[in-house]
């Protein structure tokens, strides 16, 4: 498995893998990607594909939002969405990816990296409970259990605050759960 930088020819394969992982949702978030990419949140070097034999099979990305920080308003990531072919998952792709996320959010000298996801899994990938970081979520609609960051290098004490997603994560109504 190759990890690698999403060049305009993979978009189509990208979305693709983005459909079939997130299946009878995978339209919903294939509008949250393409909007993400073509906003102001997408930063160059933060579109990662993973490719086996020449094909993706998985793709994660990184946008800038923003945290409500008490000193000032600070950039920071969001890692959303993640997302791993159906016949590709449990083989450590999806591990490949976040750790390849992190790894470049942490070498463009990014402090942290916000997302909302299972604690089970990112867990494991070096993400916590936010909230027991003195962050709090952009809604209320987000589990506390499923608002997580990595806290990375750049990070210092005085950036806690409230998380304030881009305008993409608004217009395609992608923050949090809708019961």
């Amino acid at each position: 498995m190759l990890i690698d930088d999403e060049v305009p020819a993979d978009r189509e394969a990208v979305r693709a893998v983005v459909r079939a992982a997130f299946a009878s949702d995978g339209d919903h978030v294939v509008d949250l990607l393409d909007g993400l990419q073509s906003s102001s949140a997408a930063r160059p070097g933060l579109s990662l594909v993973a490719r086996e034999a020449g094909s993706v099979v998985g793709h994660v990305l990184l946008t800038r939002s923003w945290l409500d920080a008490p000193q000032r308003l600070l950039e920071v990531l969001v890692l959303s969405p993640l997302a791993v072919a159906p016949d590709a998952q449990r083989r450590g792709v999806g591990t490949a990816l976040v750790g390849a996320a992190l790894a470049r959010a942490e070498d463009q000298g990014w402090p942290l990296v916000f997302l909302e996801g299972d604690p089970a899994y990112y867990g494991d990938h070096g993400f916590v409970a936010a909230g027991t970081r003195g962050f709090t979520s952009p809604t209320d609609r987000i589990p506390e259990p499923a608002f997580q960051v990595a806290v990375l290098a750049a990070h210092r004490p005085w950036m806690t605050g409230r998380l304030v997603y881009a305008d993409p994560f608004w217009v395609h109504d992608a923050a949090g759960l809708r019961l």
